[in-house]
């Protein structure tokens, strides 16, 4: 679900089509961790708040109050120019 759809060979995209028909939670998840990521390579920390109240309730919800729980630390990960990774 995350790679680009060129890049699928047709039984992958087939399977996707139907895991996306049919499975919008999982989805949702895939959005949810997408724009996460977004946040963080584009170090735009503003989304943060409405990420969470869009995410938690999904299946990366426990993901989610792992962020809430440390916020702050979140925040100044995302809009710091330094990388553990």
């Amino acid at each position: 679900m995350t790679s680009a759809w060129d890049r699928l060979a047709k039984s992958e995209a087939i399977l996707v089509a139907v895991i996306k028909e049919n499975v919008p939670e999982l989805v949702a998840a895939r959005k949810a961790i997408g724009d996460f990521q977004s946040m963080i390579r584009s170090k735009w920390a503003a989304k943060l708040d409405d990420w969470i109240e869009m995410a938690k309730g999904g299946l990366v919800g426990s993901f989610v109050n792992g962020v809430e729980k440390d916020l702050p630390t979140v925040r100044n990960a995302i809009v710091s120019p330094w990388s553990n990774g």
